[in-house]
């Protein structure tokens, strides 16, 4: 290893700035020139992260970089290298500091003025017409073009109104950039507009970035703003070849008035079934009422076209004893297993996803990547908001996120190929109706008038409430665990959030978890309730309940779920308590909790930790240094490393005394 005198003539030759680093991450040395990139008197025995806010572990693999890593220090950009000082030396490293400013202005500039193009879409424009009187709409119509325009005029944009909902709009992507920082408030602007209509003016934007070329990004444009439709609008989705960003999705998504698109559906699922030798049906794993009975009404349609039909029913929980025995007695119905399913399904087999459109989530991943390499048809319906991993290639995506259930979706196109020849049966009507029960928390949360028009249906096809309400009984053990749950909930935010723990593991854990956030929700000043439990198999699920004041949605797709603004779930490897951390880390960065409410209380070590980064922060600045941004827990980490609080205190008042002597010149 090199001695300090070695170290100091080492580098003090470099015509460039440079330093050398200890294997504990200290500065042991300088080149003259560090003060182009340093405004201190002296940088040595201070941490290299402090200084660059990067580690040193991270300088041993910069070689195994994709891209150069920068740094803005004194107005300036430097390419940071480094390298042993000396052979078989590997603790004592050299570091550069490479002036790449010019270099750095130019990509800068040339990246900000790339093309990013938008397409605007003023959500359920003819219903938002309809519902206004004729001397409200044109009023309705031109607050929405001024909103619009003037908010992209202010972003140097070009504005185009493509048709009556549509605008496509042409921006520098340094403006982009500019929007994503403020969360794109033009969504606000737009749902403060007044109507007489019964649901906000809402807009959802399709942004892309990053295309090759003006053909690629207008593709990704076009993908994001069928994203943001299929997630129930009022949002924007950014994307670009790499990620897709979300933002906004406040608002419900609105039910559809005209039951036009379900005629056409069901009338395209009947042409495909006709082609078709045989229909395989099939829902979600882990099913519930909704997926099953969804199922059921398929079947029923590929009866009605007197096809071969199968519905793939692997595995079952025992709150769904009750209904499926009464299906297999009925002796109406096929169920197979994945096993059979693979040898049935060939090029001509129509397979029906309901309830899911992630591949993931389906009964037989399996058997979808079959049906696919064979080329074999594949009809979706579902009424989950769009994920990004949605199925591809489908045949006949039936994706409605304004409806209550799949199940709804279901009993709306049945209508149109039943008939008194050729009636649903009690049971299915009765499946379809517990289906559509379950999702609506007994009709109480996502009902539109459609919804009540269905049950409607069902009803008069023979469905009987008190045989449905017979499908929920359960055992008086499930009874008293969810009483439990429910009883030891922790409440959060005054109030405003429930969040609780399913004790031990049970097969009818994702429904004991729905419906004790279900029953949360019924406690005064709760706004969301979030449930944890494990199944059988050891795997944790999650429930997500609100009343729509916060977007459970956002926040299980943090944890790797999905489903709609006021109910949604995941699935999680992590044990249930850490599986509560999360949820309450992805509630605080949503803002919706604070730290007290996660049991965070500072103590005078971590108190004297923040003083120390504040009054670190505000000598930099006097002194002109652009140090790196650090929450709490990076600051907590960068003490961590540091040793030596000598140097950390030296480099701290040699910045302040050079920034007085700075101030008096």
């Amino acid at each position: 290893m090199l001695k300090e005198q070695n170290i100091a003539a080492f580098t003090e030759g470099f015509p460039f700035p440079a330093c050398t680093v200890n294997a504990e991450g200290k500065v042991t040395g300088v080149s003259p020139r560090i003060s182009e990139v340093f405004i201190y008197d002296s940088i040595e025995d201070t941490d290299i992260f402090i200084l660059t806010g990067i580690r040193y572990k991270d300088l041993l693999s910069l070689d195994e970089r994709e891209t150069p890593m920068i740094i803005n220090r004194n107005e300036k950009y430097f390419r940071i290298a480094a390298g042993p000082v000396s052979e078989g030396d590997e603790g004592q490293l050299c570091v550069y500091f490479i002036d790449v400013t010019q270099q750095e202005i130019y990509r800068r500039k040339y990246d900000g003025e790339k093309t990013c193009l938008a397409i605007v879409n003023v959500d359920n424009f003819n219903e938002l017409l309809n519902s206004n009187s004729e001397e409200k709409r044109s009023g309705l119509t031109s607050d929405i073009d001024k909103t619009i325009r003037q908010f992209f005029a202010r972003n140097a944009a070009s504005v185009t109104k493509i048709k009556g909902e549509q605008y496509l709009v042409v921006l520098e992507s340094q403006y982009c950039d500019k929007m994503i920082e403020t969360k794109f408030p033009l969504l606000d602007s737009i749902r403060e507009i007044e109507s007489e209509s019964d649901f906000p003016v809402t807009i959802s934007i399709g942004l892309g970035r990053g295309g090759k070329n003006l053909t690629q990004t207008e593709q990704l444009a076009i993908e994001a703003l069928d994203l943001a439709l299929g997630r129930g609008g009022d949002q924007v989705v950014l994307k670009s070849p790499e990620k897709r960003e979300y933002y906004g999705g406040k608002a419900q998504a609105v039910e559809k008035g005209n039951k036009g698109k379900a005629r056409i559906v069901a009338h395209a699922l009947i042409r495909l079934m006709d082609q078709a030798s045989k229909v395989i049906v099939m829902g979600h794993a882990n099913p519930d009422m909704d997926s099953f009975g969804s199922a059921i009404g398929v079947y029923r349609f590929a009866m009605q076209r007197g096809k071969e039909a199968h519905l793939v029913l692997n595995y079952y929980n025992e709150t769904l004893t009750e209904i499926v025995n009464q299906a297999v007695s009925s002796e109406l119905y096929d169920f197979i297993k994945t096993e059979k399913a693979l040898a049935l399904v060939n090029e001509k087999t129509l397979l029906v996803i309901v309830d899911t459109h992630r591949p993931s989530y389906v009964e037989s991943p399996e058997l979808l990547e079959k049906a696919k390499e064979l080329g074999s048809d594949i009809a979706i319906i579902d009424h989950h908001r769009r994920a990004e991993d949605a199925i591809q290639g489908a045949a006949l995506p039936y994706m409605e996120s304004y409806a209550s259930s799949a199940s709804e979706l279901i009993a709306e196109m049945l209508q149109y190929v039943t008939d008194k020849k050729n009636p649903i049966t009690k049971f299915e009507a009765e499946a379809m109706l517990a289906g559509i029960t379950v999702d609506t928390n007994s009709f109480a949360v996502k009902t539109g008038v459609r919804t009540f028009e269905a049950a409607a249906w069902l009803r008069r096809a023979g469905a009987d409430t008190a045989t449905v309400k017979r499908f929920f009984q359960m055992n008086s053990q499930a009874f008293m665990l969810r009483a439990k749950c429910v009883a030891n909930a922790r409440f959060l935010s005054d109030g405003a959030i429930a969040i609780s723990v399913l004790e031990g593991k049970h097969v009818d854990a994702q429904i004991l978890d729905s419906q004790a956030a279900d029953e949360l929700l019924d406690v005064r000043g709760v706004r969301a309730s979030f449930v944890v439990g494990t199944t059988s198999k050891g795997r944790t699920v999650v429930s997500a309940r609100s009343l729509g004041q916060i977007n459970v949605q956002v926040i299980m797709e943090a944890m790797g779920g999905g489903g709609h603004l006021t109910t949604a779930g995941a699935q999680s490897d992590l044990p249930p308590d850490e599986t509560v951390d999360r949820i309450l880390e992805v509630l605080l960065e949503k803002g919706h909790i604070t730290p007290a409410d996660m049991g965070i209380e500072e103590t005078m070590e971590e108190r004297e930790i923040a003083d120390a980064a504040k009054e670190e922060e505000a000598v930099i600045a006097r002194g002109g240094e652009s140090f790196i941004k650090m929450d709490a827990e990076q600051v907590e980490e960068t003490l961590a490393e540091i040793q030596n609080e000598a140097g950390r205190e030296n480099l701290i008042r040699k910045a302040a005394e050079s920034a007085e002597a700075e101030e008096e010149k």
